[in-house]
């Protein structure tokens, strides 16, 4: 399989010490947009995307060289990105001393405020569903 062997030289390039930095750019660069908008479909704004998938990304790079290679590099990838996007939800639970409903409703209204919202639009119709469950099946 060409990804998994792509995958796997990337990794043999990150763990050696001279090629590590461009090996980790190299991943970063391949799987950027898909963590993207996977943490974006949890989280719902783009700056907080963009700060959870940072927080990804130093998690890879610490947690990188000890990947055993049991699973494909996306799927752990797609964890690690899936368990900051709940810390991160948690973190925001904490910080709010408001109501679940005032909580959807405050994504909600991010949902329509952001610029690219069309109502018309399936993606937004479904994302505004999405936030209406309950969390556990959000999440899923």
């Amino acid at each position: 399989m060409a990804v998994t062997t792509q995958d796997s030289e990337l990794l043999t390039l990150f763990r050696n010490p001279s090629t590590r930095e461009s090996a980790f750019t190299a991943i970063i660069k391949k799987y950027q947009e898909r963590l993207y908008w996977h943490v974006r479909r949890m989280v719902v704004e783009h700056e907080d995307a963009n700060d959870v998938l940072q927080n990804v990304f130093i998690k890879v790079w610490k947690g990188l060289e000890n990947f055993r290679e049991d699973a494909q590099l996306y799927t752990w990838l797609y964890r690690i990105a899936t368990n900051e996007c709940l810390s991160y939800m948690e973190q925001q639970k904490k910080r709010t001393s408001v109501s679940l409903d005032e909580v959807e409703s405050n994504l909600e209204n991010k949902i329509k405020a952001d610029k690219d919202f069309d109502a018309n639009k399936l993606e937004w119709k479904l994302q505004l569903a999405i936030q209406q469950l309950p969390e556990k099946q959000r999440i899923v």
